[in-house]
């Protein structure tokens, strides 16, 4: 017997959900057919079978969201193959502890006090699936009580059944609570004036444009830093990454090399990702190794806002709603089409003269007529 575990797929995440098996118990299988597929950051893959041989048993079902490591499905090997299986593979019976699991009575790091609870009433809390950390306590001394945790189970009981994040949602949530740790991050918003666009003019195209001038101009925001080490590495390529709206969350598809490519070959690439990304099928390759984020937000709605950089990337530009406003021209004053700019910036590794002298380069390009 050997077992095939959930392997890395290289999201950067250590989890996904498994959205079909196109095999079942007692098939027999070749290396390198597809066994299931499952939904990782941002597209659903298919996994490949490792190995020959027939389907013993299968861990997990449709919706189950198991970790990198975890069993997947059970092998039942000839002969021949089992002795020539890596021994790295776990093979054989899986042993079930059934222990009994005890919970500590310690404290709960909140601020320098923590959570006080007493050990029976952490374990109420976990009976009722209540997170001590959003519960008010009203006991002595910032004691949680166990009527303070029957209230809170009564409040998200009528609040309705707990929702679990799932794909594109779920590998959201991971990113944002990665980059909200790490990145010491601030934002600067200015104007610009793009009276000069003819109609008709592709502003999604004009804002990738002015990114690789911005680029040009300061290098040091298409870049990577590296957390551990305290360095960053500068590239010559400017890998532009799209933010895309959809229903299921956010999608982050790239285009690469954008300093070189045609306005029309943009398009292009823009249409054929956004298709893709209906169709659930672009590839996560596609969505990874950018160097600079877009988020043109003010497609929906919104002036200014506080973009959230994704490490190792230290800058993303939004662009707001575009509207008429009354701005002075040689001393007159007459409306002009402006559009509100927010740029953010991982200040580990970008100064502020840096980053106000690339949104300055963005605005000039901007302003140029085509």
């Amino acid at each position: 017997m050997s077992l095939f575990n959930l392997p890395d797929l290289g999201e950067g995440l250590q989890e996904a959900e498994i959205v079909e098996w196109y095999v079942n118990e007692g098939d027999e299988v070749k290396v390198d057919q597809p066994l299931l597929a499952v939904e990782t950051a941002k597209a659903i893959v298919d996994v490949p079978c490792p190995e020959n041989g027939v389907i013993a048993k299968l861990f997990v079902t449709a919706g189950d969201i198991p970790k990198v490591g975890d069993a997947l499905v059970e092998f039942r090997l000839d002969e021949k193959t089992e002795t020539k299986h890596d021994s790295g593979t776990v093979v054989g019976e899986m042993e079930t502890d059934k222990g009994t699991l005890i919970e500590a009575a310690a404290k709960v790091g909140k601020g320098s006090g923590g959570i006080k609870a007493t050990p029976a009433v952490r374990a109420l809390a976990h009976r009722h699936s209540v997170d001590l950390s959003v519960v008010t306590p009203t006991g002595t001394d910032g004691v949680i009580t166990a009527a303070d945790v029957e209230r809170a189970a009564k409040t998200l009981s009528e609040a309705g059944p707990l929702e679990p994040l799932r794909g594109v949602r779920r590998a959201m949530a991971h990113i944002m609570t990665q980059a909200h740790e790490e990145v010491a991050d601030v934002t600067i918003v200015d104007d610009a004036d793009i009276n000069a666009w003819t109609k008709g003019t592709d502003a999604t195209l004009r804002l990738i444009r002015a990114i690789g001038v911005g680029c040009a101009v300061e290098p040091s925001l298409n870049a990577w830093y590296d957390s551990q080490e305290m360095g960053r590495r500068v590239l010559d390529y400017v890998d532009v990454c799209v933010a895309v709206d959809t229903k299921d969350g956010l999608f982050v598809p790239v285009l690469r090399d954008v300093s070189n490519r045609s306005p029309e070959d943009l398009r292009a690439a823009l249409n054929k990702i956004k298709q893709d990304i209906q169709n659930r099928s672009i590839p996560p390759e596609e969505m990874r190794g950018y160097t600079i984020t877009l988020s043109n937000f003010g497609t929906f709605g919104g002036r200014y806002a506080d973009p959230i950089v994704v490490p190792p990337t230290v800058a993303i530009l939004g662009a707001g709603r575009m509207r008429d406003e009354v701005v002075a021209v040689d001393g007159q004053p007459i409306v002009h089409r402006i559009m509100p700019l927010s740029l953010t910036v991982d200040h580990r590794a970008v100064t502020g003269g840096e980053a106000t002298r690339f949104l300055m380069a963005v605005i000039n390009d901007l302003a140029k007529v085509e």
